[in-house]
């Protein structure tokens, strides 16, 4: 009996190591997340996508987004359509940080050729 609750014990914190990316089998060259990257993707990904670019339920697509730091703190924080205001629910920091995530989700686009 009780080996079997050893092997049962066992194959669970396997299991669970796995399941939780114990950072064993990241890559290193990927950084860790940042605090806005987790935000977003906590509260922001399920409309907009990891990327930014999903579309769901009328969401914006953030790659082509023109707007200030300020005017998308402005938008997180007071929301706009379906979109759900923030400001109460994230703090001052989380909402700037979140902001600045989503600006790096814009499409870089290549610089223009120099002509000789």
């Amino acid at each position: 009996m009780v080996l079997k609750h050893l092997r049962l014990s066992g194959f669970l914190g396997t299991a669970l190591l796995l399941a939780c990316g114990n950072g064993l089998s990241g890559s290193a060259d990927t950084p860790p997340p940042t605090e806005g990257e987790m935000v977003y993707n906590t509260n922001c990904a399920m409309c907009h996508g990891r990327k930014g670019d999903l579309g769901m339920n009328g969401a914006k697509d953030l790659v082509s987004s023109i707007l200030s730091r300020e005017e998308v703190i402005a938008l997180v924080t007071n929301g706009k359509g379906a979109m759900m205001p923030y400001g109460k629910s994230l703090s001052a920091k989380q909402i700037e940080a979140v902001a600045d995530h989503v600006r790096t989700l814009r499409a870089k686009s290549d610089p223009p050729a120099r002509e000789n």
